[in-house]
């Protein structure tokens, strides 16, 4: 069957208040979803974000981030009223978030919903003693590890003092009892955030568009997950990473990626037939329809940088868990929708593992025309079981892109597509994604709306601008929707 859907991180939805969230306007994306004959959303990871507002850097691997609980719901909840959120500032930017007064205002204002939660006494409902008993396995840790990290004024729990930072059952017993009302907090927030979430996701599924929601491969070494879960990771005595992750130099980075995720014991894993592994994409799959993988040749290879390199470019390719992780996925949770995110520099071997899962990979339009390596991202060149894009939240728009390409290489473009003229070529490139024998095609919301670099999401292995673009409110409308549709029908994608 062949699909299409947008990419849009739930952060960039038009919401109230500084940042997307749950709100009236994700209910209105959806509808307009629906109208532009699209199967799929496509999201960034849902977890809590942690240094550099990175989702791919969370302080759990399960929560849910307290930024995307939609205030307006908590409001006509009784939980709140509209002077204690206007009582904040969150930002007054429609184009982009301010994450700095989104930390110092929104936790402020979710603790008077809490208070006010207790009149109510939410903790006697059933639904919420359900959610917090179903969910103990990961909640307990993390809203304990949260509620110690801000006993520590925000520090990374390396930093914490010996004893809960080896969590020796005294220090945590302390904690637990001293902090009873801080933990309560936080899981109060996680069940606000998966009532609103499932129910968004439900009406989404009503209306026929499933969700794909995107699984970093790996967990922040400041996390709940690392601190809760020692000998899942490869750890000294002391807590201390024996190795992180990235990637080694190439064209694009000349001394590599440098991510400082803590590296996995994958021999532990094997020997636990991946029990953590199962857990986490078992409940991905109730957050989420289909799951993409991110970097998924770390299963068959990963990275090992030495702790404490300032670069990438001395670290060494080590094998990862292989088939065997996925044949445990298949034969415990079933047949799941994958993504495998497959891109960047690939050996036979990873190739092979892709082929083997039998998961689709992605293609992406932008990397077919750069010569400076050699592509097998040329349409002509895809199969039916693989997911195009024009680009990806780690890319630039397309316009933005176009841009900056050398002039060889946008002759060449042109040229491949037919491009006679510059206005609107945006559309050139999604028509090619859509014709695209790929299965799947999914294409940024930046790119339909024909916006440049400004919109840009994510510029991998920087600090500073990232993670910050947000729709304008009615930039998506129905006119923009009913020339979506045509085009999916057109290559019969509705």
């Amino acid at each position: 069957m062949r699909k299409s859907g947008i990419l849009l991180p739930v952060s960039s939805i038009p919401s109230r208040y500084g940042i997307g969230t749950f709100s009236k306007q994700a209910y209105n994306f959806v509808d307009l979803l629906e109208q532009a004959g699209q199967t799929y959303w496509q999201i960034l990871p849902l977890g809590p974000t942690g240094y550099g507002d990175s989702p791919y850097q969370s302080f759990s691997t399960f929560a849910g981030n307290p930024y995307y609980i939609d205030l307006e719901s908590l409001i006509e909840e009784g939980y709140l009223t509209k002077e204690d959120c206007d009582s904040y500032d969150f930002g007054d930017d429609d184009e982009y978030i301010d994450y700095e007064k989104i930390y110092f205002s929104r936790f402020k204002v979710l603790k008077t919903a809490f208070i006010n939660s207790k009149s109510s006494h939410l903790e006697d409902d059933e639904a919420y003693k359900d959610f917090i008993k179903e969910n103990a396995y990961w909640l307990e840790d993390y809203a304990l590890f949260m509620a110690v990290k801000n006993s520590f004024d925000g520090v990374s729990f390396i930093e914490w003092d010996e004893d809960i930072r080896l969590r020796k059952k005294e220090a945590v017993d302390q904690y637990s009892q001293g902090y009873k009302d801080e933990i309560d907090f936080y899981k109060f927030q996680q069940f606000i955030f998966a009532k609103q979430w499932f129910a968004l996701k439900e009406y989404a599924n009503k209306k026929g568009i499933k969700i794909i929601g995107d699984i970093p491969i790996y967990v922040a070494f400041d996390s709940s997950d690392t601190w809760a879960n020692p000998e899942l990771f490869q750890l000294d005595d002391n807590m201390q990473p024996i190795g992180v992750a990235g990637c080694p130099p190439d064209a694009f980075s000349t001394t590599g990626q440098l991510w400082g995720n803590p590296l996995y014991r994958w021999e532990y894993h094997k020997e636990t037939n991946y029990e953590w592994w199962m857990k986490r994409m078992a409940y991905c799959y109730k957050l989420y329809d289909v799951v993409r993988i991110d970097h998924f040749r770390g299963f068959d290879e990963y990275y090992f940088i030495p702790y404490g390199d300032e670069t990438a470019e001395f670290g060494h390719w080590e094998k990862g868990p292989g088939y065997d992780i996925f044949k445990t996925m298949k034969a415990k949770l079933g047949k799941k929708a994958v993504i495998a995110e497959d891109l960047g520099f690939l050996t036979d071997s990873v190739l092979k593992l892709v082929e083997k899962t039998g998961y689709p990979g992605m293609k992406i339009i932008q990397f077919a025309f750069d010569s400076r390596e050699k592509s097998d991202y040329f349409p002509h060149n895809y199969t039916p079981n693989s997911v195009v894009y024009t680009g990806t939240h780690d890319n630039d728009t397309i316009l933005g892109w176009f841009e900056t390409l050398s002039r060889s290489d946008r002759i060449y473009a042109k040229k491949y597509l037919n491009i006679k003229k510059n206005k609107d070529i945006q559309w050139e490139f999604i028509r090619v994604a859509m014709a695209s024998v790929s299965d799947t095609c999914i294409i940024p919301m930046q790119d339909y709306l024909g916006l440049g670099a400004e919109a840009r999401i994510n510029i991998p292995s920087t600090l500073g601008f990232n993670w910050k673009w947000r729709m304008l409110p009615n930039a998506f409308d129905e006119e923009l929707a009913l020339r979506i549709r045509k085009i999916t029908k057109l290559y019969f994608r509705l």
